[in-house]
Formats: C-alpha cells, sequence, structure tokens
C-alpha cells in the first residue's frame, strides 16, 4: 500500500465533482441510491441486535444454571456485535450518528455545511478508508486461502467470513461518504428545497 492507493478516490470524486458534468440531480439520483442501500443493509443487520442480546442470555442461563459451556456460542455474540459495529456503520453515518465535535457546524448555513461535508469526505474519510481497505486486503486474502476457523477447541468455524466484514466496511461507509459528498455537491451548484436528510432547510 502506498500512498497513492490511498488518496485516488479522493483525486477521482474530485475530478468528476470539478468537472462540473454531474446535475445537481444526478447528484442526487445517485446519492439517493446509495442511501437506500446503506438504509436498507441497516435495518438487516439491526436484528443481530437482537439475536445477540438472545444468545447472551443463554450463555449465561446455562453457564450459571446448568453448568454448561459451548465456546462457539460465546464466540457469536462477539462475532455478532462486531457484525452490527462494522456493517451498520455506514447506516449510523447515513443517520448522522456518529460523534461530531463541532463548534461552528450545527448553526451555519447550509452551504457552509456543505464545504465542510465535502472536504471532509475528500481529504478525510476516503482516504481513510482506502488505507484500511488496503491494510486488511492481504489479511483477509490469507485468512480466505486457509478457510480459517476460531483458534479455540470448539470455537466458530468461518472466521474468514467474519475477518471478510473490515473490507465491507470500508465500502459501505466510503459509499456513505460518496453519497455525503454528492448531496453537499449539489447544494453548491443549486439550493435544494429540502435539507440533507428531508427536513426544512434555513436559507443558505
Amino acid at each position: 500500500m502506498t500512498v497513492l492507493d490511498t488518496i485516488v478516490p479522493s483525486i477521482v470524486l474530485f475530478a468528476v465533482l470539478a468537472s462540473g458534468l454531474v446535475s445537481p440531480a444526478l447528484a442526487r439520483a445517485v446519492a439517493g441510491g446509495i442511501d437506500t442501500l446503506n438504509e436498507w443493509v441497516g435495518r438487516v443487520v439491526s436484528w443481530i441486535c437482537l439475536l445477540m442480546v438472545l444468545t447472551t442470555a443463554l450463555v449465561v442461563v446455562l453457564r450459571y444454571v446448568f453448568v454448561i459451556g459451548f465456546v462457539w456460542m460465546q464466540e457469536s455474540y462477539v462475532w455478532m456485535h462486531g457484525v452490527v459495529f462494522m456493517i451498520g456503520a455506514g447506516y449510523t453515518l447515513l443517520h448522522d450518528g456518529h460523534v461530531r465535535v463541532d463548534v461552528f457546524y450545527r448553526t451555519a448555513s447550509r452551504r457552509f455545511r456543505a464545504w465542510v461535508d465535502l472536504a471532509g469526505v475528500i481529504l478525510l474519510l476516503l482516504p481513510v478508508m482506502a488505507a484500511i481497505w488496503w491494510a486488511a486486503l492481504p489479511y483477509v486474502e490469507v485468512s480466505w486461502s486457509r478457510l480459517e476457523g476460531s483458534r479455540e477447541t470448539g470455537g466458530m468455524p468461518g472466521l474468514f467470513l467474519f475477518k471478510t466484514v473490515i473490507p465491507a466496511f470500508c465500502l459501505l461507509v466510503g459509499l456513505q461518504g460518496i453519497s455525503i459528498a454528492l448531496k453537499s455537491y449539489a447544494v453548491l451548484k443549486e439550493r435544494w428545497p429540502d435539507g440533507f436528510n428531508g427536513e426544512a432547510g434555513e436559507e443558505a
């Protein structure tokens, strides 16, 4: 992995937007498609939370009431937590649920927020996602080549599938970042009738 590998997505996105060939309508349409994808993924993954709670409760009951324990069952809820956290990250970004430390952002004009979001995606989000992707890819490839399972006796098989969550995380968050950039671009090109998430937005 080189520095160039991490900034290629940002360069491509910047070049496409700077060319002016993308209309605000097209930007909104593509962003809407990405939003729909992450909304669907997030809703599906949310059901894993229920399964995780039930599995954890079952482990406790079996261990402390019946004095029975299964390594694979204990590992399963740890894996489920990882899947929810990683695969649901794009959904969380869609709904602006990540921690944001800001002083001026929320009270600023829509155009100012659009500039901040666009810069954040191009300069920070996409390079970080690309760096994680390229760093994780050999790790995941080796795991697949070995059809890796748990190192614990009686543990979960299919660890290679669990590790695939890492590039999936990069893809979903990266796509949501592109959606944010496209929405920001549309705001800067022409005023939207509504705000970023469909709510009435203030005038720039």
